[in-house]
C-alpha cells in the first residue's frame, strides 16, 4: 500500500535535477509544485527560478505549475517564469494533474511531476499516473499542519528507502 506513496525518483533539489536527460527520455511537459520545491514558502520567484524556467523553454520542455494555493499566490510567482498555472488544484487529486497535461499537450508518459511533499505532490501525480520526483524542501519553516505531514512522510521515505536499498 505504501508503494503508492513512493516517487519514481528523488533529488536534493530541484535545482539539482538532470533536464537534458530528462528531456532526452522523451519527457515534454514538466508539472512542479511552488512552495518549498522552487522557493521558501509564499516567496515570488528568485534569479535560480527565472534562470531554470528560462533553460527549461531552451530545452524544450512545457511547464506548468499546479499548487493547492490560491490564485493571488500562483499568479505572483508566475509573473516572472511565464508558463501554465493551476491553483486550488486539491492535490492529491487527479484532476488538476489531468488538466495540466492538457494545457501543456503532453501525455503521462511524455510528463513528470516534481514536488516536495508525499501526500499531495507525489501521491497526486501517481494517482494520475505520472512519473514523478520527490526534491528535498528549499526551507524548514512551514505551517503546523505540513509539520505534521513531514513527520508521516518520515516513515513513508524510510519504507521506500529499504525498498530500493534491495534493489
Amino acid at each position: 500500500m505504501l508503494e503508492k506513496l513512493y516517487p519514481d525518483d528523488t533529488a536534493a533539489s530541484t535545482y539539482d535535477i538532470d533536464f537534458e536527460q530528462l528531456y532526452r527520455e522523451g519527457i515534454r511537459g514538466i508539472i512542479f509544485d511552488i512552495d518549498n520545491t522552487l522557493v521558501p514558502h509564499d516567496a515570488p520567484a528568485d534569479k535560480r527560478a527565472v534562470g531554470l524556467f528560462r533553460r527549461l523553454k531552451k530545452i524544450g520542455f512545457k511547464c506548468c505549475l499546479v499548487s493547492n494555493n490560491k490564485k493571488q499566490r500562483v499568479d505572483m510567482f508566475n509573473r516572472e517564469v511565464h508558463v501554465f498555472t493551476l491553483e486550488n488544484a486539491h492535490k492529491p487529486s487527479r484532476k488538476a494533474y489531468r488538466k495540466a497535461m492538457h494545457l501543456m499537450g503532453t501525455n503521462t508518459a511524455s510528463t513528470i511531476s516534481i514536488g516536495d511533499q508525499i501526500f499531495t505532490d507525489i501521491w497526486g501525480a501517481n494517482r494520475a499516473g505520472i512519473r514523478t520526483i520527490l526534491v528535498g524542501q528549499i526551507a524548514k519553516k512551514e505551517e503546523f499542519q505540513i509539520v505534521l505531514k513531514r513527520y508521516l512522510e518520515k516513515i513513508v521515505i524510510h519504507f521506500y528507502k529499504r525498498k530500493t536499498a534491495d534493489k
